[in-house]
């Protein structure tokens, strides 16, 4: 990120502000491990925070429909004193982008922008003074990544020296769980399809993280050689929003990447599985390794609220 001021509260937790997260490496490896800790923080004593963001109004701008992260973010804001304003149409469409941006400028003190295109995230950090946060793009969902890192170390502690798998396709999700394990010295393996491989770019990006941190990364095209000794088994749907007339043939293309009780038995016997949900049973996973006693889906649903309330105070 581009700036951050750093102290100590009364409770010993570091104050921090920091101005965009456009992407996962926006921020720093310090503040990614600060944020982790002050979401715990948040999640056990959430009544010290209750007033932090008094006085704050925040604008909620929605391209695409939501659950968890539009009620999430609605609820950490109010929860923590402010006031979200919530508006789903496209952005750019009626008015130019940079005119939203600079309208939002003279209203609010942060924007949230769950959006269909990178560069819509950009451009209204571009055009506007406020913090913006990604709360989603096609290339990267970097609030998921922090409640997901946050549920794996309350299931496992230490996040240095245990394996992620994810097992799809190498989208916006991937990214961003590829970036933030591998620098928390996570190993990080991704069994993809033929022709669903995560960007070359990011992958350029991880392939350095994992050479500071000493994690592995592997990407392969074998389901199995993926979740072999993984203590966390994640997946996502094969077709995202704005893809559904590709459903058939990703259908087809996926066809051998579920996680069902046959693929999640290569993981660890401790393994816990994940989904960032809205999950399509029967296709990307069956419904007894949803329902099973070690699905997390529902704490990670849950640890959206406690990490983006950790990520609303270093950022207001």
């Amino acid at each position: 990120m581009a700036a951050i001021t750093a102290g100590l509260d009364p409770r010993g937790i570091m104050k921090a502000h920091a101005s965009d997260l456009l992407r996962d490496l926006d921020l720093t490896d310090d503040e990614l491990r600060y944020l982790l800790d002050l979401a715990a923080a948040v999640k056990r004593t959430p009544g010290d925070y209750r007033q932090a963001l008094a006085g704050k109004s925040i604008a909620l701008l929605f391209e695409k429909p939501s659950l968890r992260t539009r009620l999430t973010f609605e609820l950490a804001i109010k929860q923590l004193g402010g006031d979200a304003l919530f508006f789903e149409a496209p952005i750019g469409v009626r008015e130019p982008l940079k005119d939203v941006a600079r309208n939002l400028d003279r209203w609010v003190n942060g924007i949230v922008a769950r959006v269909f295109r990178q560069e819509t995230i950009d451009g209204l950090a571009e055009w506007s003074s406020a913090p913006v946060i990604n709360a989603l793009s096609d290339l990267f969902h970097p609030c998921q990544a922090l409640a997901d890192m946050q549920t794996i170390r309350e299931r496992f502690g230490e996040l240095q020296g245990r394996k992620l798998a994810f097992i799809g396709d190498g989208n916006n999700v991937a990214h961003s769980l590829m970036l933030s394990a591998l620098r928390l010295g996570m190993d990080f393996a991704l069994g993809c399809p033929e022709g669903y491989s995560p960007n070359p770019d990011i992958v350029a990006q991880a392939e350095g993280l994992a050479a500071v941190s000493g994690a592995s990364l592997t990407i392969v095209h074998e389901p199995a050689e993926a979740v072999r000794g993984a203590h966390a088994v994640y997946t996502d749907v094969w077709a995202s929003m704005g893809q559904e007339q590709e459903s058939a043939i990703r259908r087809r293309d996926f066809r051998g990447y579920q996680v069902d009780d046959a693929l999640f038995a290569m993981a660890r016997p401790d393994a816990v599985f994940m989904h960032c949900l809205p999950a399509k049973r029967g296709e990307e996973v069956s419904d007894s390794v949803m329902e099973s006693a070690r699905s997390a889906v529902f704490d990670q649903a849950e640890n959206r609220l406690h990490a983006q309330k950790a990520l609303l105070l270093m950022m207001m």
